[in-house]
């Protein structure tokens, strides 16, 4: 599969467009304005279809709202549960198929306000940026775009971004080991030149994973987010209850998708993911 020039040209201009946006909003509270599409056009010198596309998708995310006539607000903040508290048991075994990656951008540029604050940097700190499409066994299943710290892996290259595994690249070429990831699931949508690289109709479901990974010294050492295909991937959990003793108190006195009072023993629900990949055909 070839990667097309103007679809990847035109997903890295509406993920700039995007990281402005969101930039806008986390320094509004729910239900402040942000200024209008017009206004927003000439400010980051973009076109309006450029700038719906990066609107529509926070509006199917549900961090923006449109109101016919009024214009767009900051949406209520969304109510969110964890699927482990704590330090409970937590494996997160490979993906099916072979993966491989195609790199779509590589450079290095100072962070700015919204990625700085999730990294821990200043926002004129420099940090690598990267575009690349995910494939398995050939056919493509994801977007994925990252940042990391460029002090951390000043000697990052293309070869590593587009062969192996980035995190043993970071354990055996760079001297950083990753101990720990929080990480977000949300559906969304994709966009016209997101389909064009996925090979997926306009307005396919996807999975959009949000991702900060921190290192085993407690430094941040990669924010990422990606928008896998929704008809291709799936996440399959296995829950199990553990014993009463054991039990960590839950703010909401229930764990997520199981109705109250189903957890009979009272014990904790331990959380072991499975990426699935579906077959074609």
């Amino acid at each position: 599969m070839e990667t097309d020039p103007a679809a990847s040209g035109a997903v890295l201009k509406r993920e700039r467009v995007r990281d402005a946006i969101l930039e806008l909003i986390e320094a509004r509270r729910p239900g402040d304005a942000i200024p209008s599409e017009r206004s927003l056009c000439a400010r980051l010198g973009v076109s309006r279809p450029t700038l719906r596309a990066a609107v529509d998708e926070l509006v199917v995310a549900g961090l923006l709202v449109r109101e016919h006539g009024r214009g767009m607000f900051v949406a209520a903040e969304k109510i969110t549960q964890e699927l482990v508290s704590q330090r409970n048991s937590f494996t997160l075994p490979r993906a099916t198929g072979v993966w491989t990656s195609r790199l779509l951008e590589f450079r290095t540029l100072p962070a700015g306000a919204r990625v700085g604050r999730r990294l821990r940097v200043s926002p004129a700190a420099r940090i690598h940026y990267v575009a690349r499409l995910r494939l398995v066994d050939g056919s493509p299943m994801a977007i994925e775009h990252l940042h990391v710290p460029a002090d951390l892996v000043p000697e990052l290259t293309r070869e590593e971004l587009e062969q192996g595994d980035l995190y043993e690249h970071f354990r055996d070429r760079h001297g950083v080991q990753v101990g720990e990831a929080v990480q977000s699931i949300e559906p969304t949508v994709v966009t016209r030149a997101e389909a064009d690289l996925l090979d997926v109709p306009e307005l396919s479901p996807a999975l959009l994973f949000e991702r900060l990974t921190t290192g085993t010294t407690g430094r941040p050492v990669e924010y990422v987010h990606s928008l896998y295909r929704g008809d291709r991937y799936r996440i399959v959990s296995r829950l199990t209850l553990g014993p009463a003793a054991a039990r960590p108190e839950s703010p909401g006195g229930h764990q997520p998708g199981i109705p109250p009072g189903d957890l009979l023993s009272g014990g904790p629900v331990t959380f072991s993911p499975q990426a699935v990949v579906q077959r074609d055909g």
